[in-house]
């Protein structure tokens, strides 16, 4: 069928399927790194606890089946694998439905870490990545033309990702319409990166050029996504531009960087396809146009809660994450908590002790310290930091756990940080936090003090705690 195919886009999903293979494999590298301190069977939130109480149907993963750390690690690291496989063309070498079941393999071994990951993995962008990571086994190597319905759907999710977040912005916090979300988003935003104090210091009219800026290209741009090229092209293009200035602004895991692999789904890149391609094979046709029905079937729950005045962010509603909804920042804190946690090896805590401050690889904590450039790697410990300083019930399930594995000098949990402030084989008799109001500081404070941060003690966040029946030791 010549409808079904648009040679067009040859290079735009080759380019699309080489950087999303890219990105899966950040995802598995990211799990296997921190997945033992985070949900292991000693973790702050282990996996076998949360089976005991979720069922296959509820949420699908092979850790239904068997859970062990090693069969974890091994999942993690054979999609590494997988996706450096992807990343370098396998699928391309292999025949049309064996290249489908190779990018099946990543997406299934994903599914099966997000669906037991809990709250380290319950933000939009790991069902983002599984929505997209879906659509990429169908569509297609060198054997076939890419097909113009998957590239079409490809253009869906990328409209409901801007679109659902620029209606979340508009119906949540009232500085989003008045245009002054931005004079507070780059100091309170997650966690910063090296550019974010500069962001914060631009003049505030620019701030406003900004968040109308982002008005237009969440809420207008996104419907010319399915006009004819080149407008699809340059829609895409502002998107890409978009996402690209968001990146320089902050951390934001891989979210920009899926969201810039979609927009090329619209871009007719200038190569066009080999001289001649057979035509796709009937069996490719039928599964395809069955699997786009079946997945505008399942959109339409995600577009009744984006149109909804009661709209809710970053929600899945099939367990298989195969069409959900997003959105981002819908409320914009005015202020930045940090929870400091900090150890003594003295018998008797008081407020003149010895208390040493552990620090993280990616949340502020130094004031000296300037912050780096992380993503799309994902510091999972370091981004509920932030949650827990909004409010201690964001980490009432798993902060304590955090406490007891540094009482402990844990090292699977050690490894999560950028310091441990005590030898290994001596750890802190005594844990506290505390928690502090952050603030940029000046132009003149920075060249004076070399500080791009400014903090002020607010209250106790943990009085000092040992471990549970541990005997005082002199």
């Amino acid at each position: 069928m010549d409808w079904f195919t648009a040679p067009g886009y040859w290079l735009s999903r080759l380019v699309l399927q080489r950087a999303l293979a890219g990105l899966y494999l950040v995802a598995f590298l990211t799990a296997a790194l921190q997945f033992r301190a985070l949900m292991g069977e000693r973790g702050m939130l282990p996996v076998p606890r949360h089976l005991e109480r979720v069922r296959f149907r509820q949420a699908p993963s092979l850790f239904q089946l068997h859970y062990s750390d090693r069969f974890f690690a091994a999942c993690a690291w054979t999609g590494c694998a997988v996706s450096a496989a992807l990343l370098a063309g396998a699928d391309s070498r292999l025949p049309l439905w064996a290249g489908m079941v190779l990018w099946l393999v990543p997406w299934a071994l994903y599914l099966s870490i997000v669906n037991v990951g809990q709250t380290w993995y319950a933000f939009g962008w790991e069902s983002l990545l599984l929505e997209v990571g879906f659509l990429a086994v169908f569509l297609g190597n060198d054997e076939v033309a890419p097909p113009l319905v998957i590239l079409l759907l490809l253009r869906w999710i990328l409209f409901r990702v801007e679109f659902g977040a620029g209606l979340i912005k508009m119906r949540g916090d009232a500085c989003w319409r008045k245009l002054t979300c931005l004079d507070f988003h780059h100091e309170t935003q997650p966690m910063p990166g090296p550019l974010s104090w500069f962001f914060h210091h631009l003049p505030r009219p620019l701030h406003r050029v900004e968040v109308a800026a982002n008005h237009v290209t969440q809420l207008v741009v996104p419907v010319l996504l399915f006009t004819p090229q080149p407008v699809a092209t340059a829609a895409a293009s502002l998107m890409v531009v978009t996402q690209l200035w968001l990146v320089l602004s902050g951390n934001f895991a891989w979210l920009n960087w899926i969201t810039i692999v979609l927009a090329v789904s619209a871009l007719e890149l200038p190569a066009g396809a080999p001289s001649s391609v057979p035509a796709a094979p009937l069996w490719y046709e039928i599964l395809v146009l069955a699997v786009a029905a079946a997945l505008l079937a399942l959109s339409y729950r995600p577009v009744r809660n984006m149109l909804s005045r009661r709209q809710v962010m970053n929600r899945s509603f099939d367990p298989l994450h195969l069409v959900n909804t997003y959105g981002a920042f819908g409320s914009v804190s005015r202020l930045r908590h940090e929870v400091v946690i900090e150890g003594t090896d003295e018998s008797v805590p008081r407020e003149d002790s010895d208390w040493r401050e552990y620090e993280f690889k990616g949340k502020p904590g130094d004031p000296h310290r300037w912050p780096r450039q992380f993503a799309p790697y994902h510091l999972r410990l370091d981004w509920l930091m932030w949650f827990a300083a909004l409010s201690p019930s964001y980490a009432g399930a798993w902060f304590g756990v955090l406490v007891e594995r540094l009482l402990e000098n844990d090292r699977a949990t050690l490894r999560l940080l950028r310091r441990c402030p005590f030898p290994p084989d001596a750890p802190p008799r005594y844990i506290r936090a505390r928690l502090f109001r952050y603030e940029y500081t000046s132009w003149r404070e920075l060249r004076r003090t070399g500080a791009c941060w400014e903090r002020t003690f607010v209250r106790e966040y943990l009085p000092p705690t040992r471990l549970a029946g541990a005997a005082q030791r002199s």
